[in-house]
C-alpha cells in the first residue's frame, strides 16, 4: 500500500494543517484552538452544554474544565433552561462576543483565500466528496457496532 494514495492520508494531512494553521492564530489572540472552536459554537440563543462536547470530540470532562476555564475568563456563563431544569445552557457575554466575532473574522479570511483559488463547481464537488467520505464512514461505525 502506498499511503498517500488513500483518502485517510489527504484528509488527515489537510486536517493537521489547518490545525497547526489556526492553533498559531489562535495563539495570536491569546487562546488555543478549541476554545476558538467552542465560541464560534455557542449562538446567539445559547446551546445546551451535553451539545458542545460532540460538536467539538471532546469527553465531557475535558469539556466541563473548558467551560469553567471560559466563565472565570469572563468569556460565557450558564443558565439553567427555564422548561426544562436539568439543562444546563452556555451562552456567550459582551467580551465572548467580540472574541467570537475575532474567531469569524479569521476563518471569513481563511475561507475567502480559498474561494479566491476555487470555483463554484470545484466547492460542489469537494463538498459532494466529503459527504460521500463522511457517510461511508458512518455505515463503517453502523457495521461495528451491530457486530
Amino acid at each position: 500500500m502506498i499511503v498517500e494514495d488513500t483518502v485517510d492520508y489527504h484528509l488527515r494531512s489537510t486536517l493537521f494543517t489547518m490545525r497547526r494553521m489556526y492553533n498559531l492564530m489562535a495563539q495570536e489572540i491569546g487562546i488555543t484552538q478549541g476554545i476558538g472552536y467552542a465560541l464560534i459554537n455557542i449562538g446567539d440563543n445559547g446551546i445546551p452544554a451535553t451539545k458542545i462536547a460532540p460538536l467539538m470530540g471532546m469527553t465531557s470532562s475535558s469539556l466541563s474544565r473548558m467551560l469553567k476555564n471560559l466563565e472565570d475568563d469572563g468569556l460565557v456563563y450558564r443558565k439553567q433552561d427555564e422548561d426544562d431544569k436539568r439543562v444546563v445552557n452556555i451562552f456567550l457575554t459582551s467580551d465572548g462576543l467580540k472574541l467570537k466575532k475575532k474567531i469569524e473574522d479569521v476563518v471569513l479570511d481563511f475561507n475567502n483565500k480559498l474561494f479566491q483559488k476555487l470555483n463554484l463547481k470545484e466547492l460542489q464537488i469537494f463538498e459532494k466528496v466529503n459527504n460521500i467520505i463522511k457517510e461511508q464512514a458512518k455505515n463503517e461505525i453502523d457495521n461495528l457496532r451491530n457486530q
